[in-house]
């Protein structure tokens, strides 16, 4: 399967962040729970649920959760994604997580990511505890039924299962370099 499975562990990455410095995986091993998350600049999904994931990020950092946002869509497809395009999104709107930039696109395929946004919450061993979509309306969260991001992360927090572990993602496809922009790696699919 192109995704990462339940109970699977974190991939590495060094990635460069919007605020100049580089993160790998281990920089954020003081949190026992990690969110990485696939995003991008232009999405209308990630444009429209970006304020739910900040009330989460606020919410839960304190719990001792890490947020960290990964964009790997290729400025070549599309231009609002560009490294300097990332670093204005983050100056404007002064996201609490950090905001990484995948140029190589290689953690997006080591993650599996299918879509923008698409996250994935890893427990303290760095297994994966959940994986999909935030919310069911990420475009229009004032028709939202579900926070399944906050669901998992109020369970996980607790000490709790669980209860819906896979979603599937709802969003833009990543932008793969050279590709057309509706593309997806042809092992991609629906998670459930």
């Amino acid at each position: 399967m192109f995704t990462l499975k339940i109970g699977e562990k974190a991939p590495d990455f060094v990635l460069k962040a919007t605020n100049g410095k580089t993160y790998k995986l281990d920089d954020f091993s003081g949190s026992p729970v990690l969110v990485v998350f696939f995003t991008c600049n232009h999405c209308p999904y990630v444009i429209g649920s970006d304020e739910l994931t900040r009330q989460a990020a606020e919410k839960f950092m304190p719990k001792g959760t890490a947020f960290v946002a990964i964009n790997s869509n290729s400025a070549n497809t599309y231009a609002e994604d560009s490294y300097d395009n990332m670093v204005k999104r983050m100056e404007t709107l002064k996201f609490p997580w950090v905001y990484l930039h995948d140029s190589t696109q290689e953690t997006a395929i080591k993650y599996g990511a299918l879509r923008t946004p698409h996250f994935y919450v890893f427990d303290k061993n760095r297994k994966l505890v959940y994986t999909g979509r935030g919310n069911d309306s990420p475009r229009d969260t004032t028709k939202l039924t579900v926070n399944d991001l906050e669901r998992a992360l109020e369970e996980i927090t607790a000490g709790k299962q669980i209860s819906v572990p896979v979603t599937n993602p709802i969003g833009c496809n990543v932008k793969w370099e050279g590709k057309d922009k509706h593309w997806m790696p042809a092992e991609a699919c629906d998670l459930v």
